[in-house]
């Protein structure tokens, strides 16, 4: 059996994650420029500290009132500052020329100077920093300063999220590959155990016709009979794995007559009912000349699939299965009806998926293949159309016309 990757899946993918880098990208520009614009703001109140300075400096006057510059800008000043002097030395007698900086009072005089030191090389690789000039000339000050910490957490921010969308998407990506595999684990026992059960009934039978050649062989009529039996179960057995062989590949679609093949189908159950002790009436009914193009094969596997979910579900003596064939403006429509127990509210959205089952001896690969192959190859829907408990359900499959 060959399967392959779907270039649609693969395309979506890669989709996803061109998006994925374009948000991320986009987030981390966008904050980039709002920090950018942060800073050029506290740049602006730090020359607009520095020009303060100067204009006191300049005019010489001791006694000039600074209440405005203090309370106006030098207290809002949130972020990182140290004042030193032309040779970038700083004042550690004067506290009010280091602000916004935590220094351990255990540390010595030389160890707070390395320290401050240190930050003013760190500040001065951010940022270039001020001076504070007398008469055009003389450096009386320069101002080194970093970014406060409004500026540091948006600067970080973008990657914290990254980070957090990062490990959510990892964390939904192991879930999906783990429900993936577990599917894929299903839908390999199904596969199997539908082998096994389609290959089962034909291979049955032919092992009771042998045994009745060998008890009739001297009868040249009854061994005639039998040898057509065989025949047709050999013909089946066939049929069995001409199906099996078109999964994984594109199969070819031809124009069929919808109603004569599913006459088939049902002539085929018709034949072997009696063997299931169910007394069940099928039904075919509808356009009788509608034509659409299918892999005859795989079309009446999905009916004899749906049969199968029919007879399963009916209970009573008096069963009836129903098929009903029209069409649309677009569409071929067919609906498999049942008299059966219905399908459970809680249930009806995981029919189609593989492994689901409600019977105790099903493997739940039905319904899934018979979405497969309506969908997939033949371009079609098919869908649990409505299910009343106690009433009956009825799957409906479009098919579009030529």
């Amino acid at each position: 059996m060959k399967f392959s990757y779907s270039p649609t899946s693969i395309n979506f993918k890669f989709l996803l994650l061109i998006i994925a880098l374009l948000i991320a990208f986009g987030t981390l520009y966008y904050t980039n420029q709002l920090v950018k614009k942060l800073q050029k703001k506290e740049k602006e109140i730090v020359e607009l500290y520095a020009k303060g300075i100067e204009y006191i400096a300049n005019n010489n006057n001791p006694d000039a009132d600074i209440t405005f510059l203090f309370e106006n800008i030098i207290q809002p000043i949130d972020f990182p500052m140290i004042l030193t002097d032309s040779q970038d030395n700083p004042n550690l007698a004067d506290k009010s020329s280091i602000r916004n900086i935590e220094i351990d009072s255990t540390l010595s005089e030389k160890q707070i100077e390395r320290f401050l030191r240190e930050l003013i090389k760190e500040f001065d690789e951010s940022h270039t920093p001020i001076n504070v000039v007398y008469q055009d000339t003389i450096i009386l000050t320069r101002i080194h300063y970093g970014d406060s910490q409004l500026i540091n957490q948006i600067k970080y921010y973008p990657y914290f999220q990254i980070g957090v969308a990062a490990a959510f998407i990892l964390l939904a990506y192991l879930g999906f590959s783990y429900v993936k595999k577990s599917e894929q684990k299903n839908i390999w026992v199904g596969m199997a155990k539908e082998t096994a059960h389609q290959f089962g009934t034909p291979i049955s039978s032919l092992m009771g016709w042998l045994e009745m050649l060998k008890i009739n062989y001297n009868d040249p009529n009854k061994v005639l009979d039998i040898t057509e039996e065989i025949q047709n179960d050999v013909e089946r057995l066939n049929k069995i794995t001409n199906r099996f062989s078109k999964i994984g590949s594109k199969p070819e679609l031809k124009e069929e007559n919808i109603y004569q093949e599913i006459v088939k189908v049902i002539d085929y159950f018709n034949r072997r009912l009696p063997q299931t002790g169910k007394s069940v009436q099928l039904n075919v009914e509808g356009d009788k000349n509608l034509s659409v193009k299918i892999n005859a094969e795989l079309f009446d596997w999905v009916i004899e699939n749906l049969i199968k979910n029919s007879l399963d579900a009916i209970e009573n003596k008096n069963g009836i299965i129903t098929i009903s064939i029209s069409q649309s403006k677009k569409y071929a429509e067919i609906e498999v009806t049942d008299n059966g127990k219905g399908i459970d509210l809680k249930n009806r959205k995981e029919i189609f998926r593989p492994g689901f089952s409600t019977k105790k001896r099903g493997w739940g690969l039905g319904l899934s293949l018979s979405k497969r192959i309506i969908e997939n190859y033949h371009n079609g829907k098919i869908f649990l159309k409505s299910s009343v408990i106690g009433q009956g359900t009825t799957f409906k499959i479009l098919l579009r016309k030529l």
